[in-house]
């Protein structure tokens, strides 16, 4: 077992910029003063083990240069929690169009929006060789929601490199069977689809949902609006590329509720992009329904954090249970790890047996992989 993890990961942009100082911030401190993880140490491997031996974008700022400065280049702009980072010896290479982003976003500001690289674009072969010589384990995926060829692309960029993928985005890899049954038919593992946040809109409109539920409420209708002025929220703008994202994030939610509300009872979705918010996410949600005596209630909940560093508390932990699963021999899509950590995993579980079948799985011991379906059986 290596002592590192060595990850390759595309898209240098706010969730890569946060997964990568959270890497220095935390490989300096102690076990006791690791304030925001939900796990310190996953298979042997403390957050700081984590290594970046590649990177690709597409941006001009960022392509050509040090990782350690292009996670600060425009047009990122989340928080700089850790920002002496040291030279990190990557090279931000080129990497893949295709639609890896939105014609509209060349219609507003260049610090706000994106800067086409004028280079030439690698093929899979030239990837695939790329990452089996920087000697990459795992292949992190923050593409913009919508890329859904360029996702494809480097999905078969890890299989063929043998990379097992951390899916961070609504693009349905991991939780589509064709897609997990060649990463099984390769030895490789997969978590996804479409990370959820540590503390973020979904992960709280389903704990309020699922809340119902277990006190016998019913709701009749519920909304979740989510604005934010980051490149991820521009990008959004063009609902064209929303279509996966909606039906991930609806899912999330449909799949914790007592019974499925009607299309039109229910909204959960990217809504606005608001410059002046830069990395900063503000939610709201609504939910309607009856309580006892078919009494009515209304509950309104208004939801400010920092979009970015709310996903990289969940991918640090998704690419190390990766790891783990290269180790102990696991591959295809990892279910505990998915429906804990992906808001559209391949098997949707409420979070509170998610996050049992989470630590049974860690726990597991060399050779015996709990089976979800089962293992919540025997346990009641």
């Amino acid at each position: 077992m290596s002592q590192t993890v060595n990850i390759a990961i595309v898209g240098i942009g706010n969730c890569a910029s946060s997964l990568i100082q959270g890497i220095h911030y935390y490989r300096v401190r102690r076990p006791e003063e690791a304030i925001g993880l939900m796990h310190w140490e996953i298979g042997g491997y403390a957050p700081g083990d984590l290594k970046v031996v590649a990177a690709y974008d597409i941006d001009a700022r960022k392509v050509g240069r040090d990782l350690s400065e292009a996670v600060f280049a425009r047009p990122n702009c989340t928080k700089k929690f850790c920002p002496d980072l040291p030279p990190s010896g990557v090279q931000v290479r080129m990497g893949r169009v295709l639609d890896g982003f939105s014609e509209h976003m060349r219609d507003h500001p260049p610090e706000r929006s994106f800067v086409p690289a004028s280079l030439p674009e690698p093929d899979v072969e030239q990837v695939v060789a790329h990452l089996r010589e920087c000697g990459a384990e795992v292949l992190v995926n923050y593409l913009p929601v919508g890329s859904e060829e360029a996702t494809r692309f480097y999905a078969e960029c890890a299989l063929q490199a043998g990379c097992a993928f951390v899916n961070a985005i609504p693009v349905f890899i991991g939780s589509d069977s064709e897609w997990a049954g060649r990463f099984r038919a390769a030895g490789l593992p997969i978590v996804g689809d479409d990370i959820k946040a540590q503390l973020g809109a979904t992960i709280t409109h389903r704990t309020l949902v699922d809340l119902l539920r277990l006190r016998g409420v019913v709701l009749d209708r519920t909304y979740q609006l989510n604005t934010g002025g980051n490149t991820d929220f521009l990008n959004m703008l063009n609902r064209a590329r929303l279509a996966s994202k909606k039906a991930s994030k609806t899912e999330a939610v449909q799949a914790v509720a007592a019974e499925r509300l009607d299309d039109e009872c229910i909204h959960v979705g990217p809504s606005d992009y608001v410059p002046w918010q830069n990395d900063n996410k503000v939610c709201f949600i609504r939910l309607e329904g009856r309580m006892f005596g078919d009494v009515p209630f209304e509950l309104e909940l208004r939801l400010s954090v920092e979009d970015s560093p709310n996903s990289a508390g969940v991918a640090i932990d998704a690419i190390r249970c990766a790891k783990l699963a290269m180790d102990r021999g696991e591959s295809g899509a990892l279910i505990p790890p998915s429906a804990f950590f992906c808001k559209h995993p391949p098997q949707q579980y409420t979070d509170e047996e998610a996050a049992r079948l989470l630590e049974a799985w860690l726990q597991a011991p060399a050779g015996r992989t709990p089976h979800p379906v089962a293992d919540a059986a025997a346990s009641g």
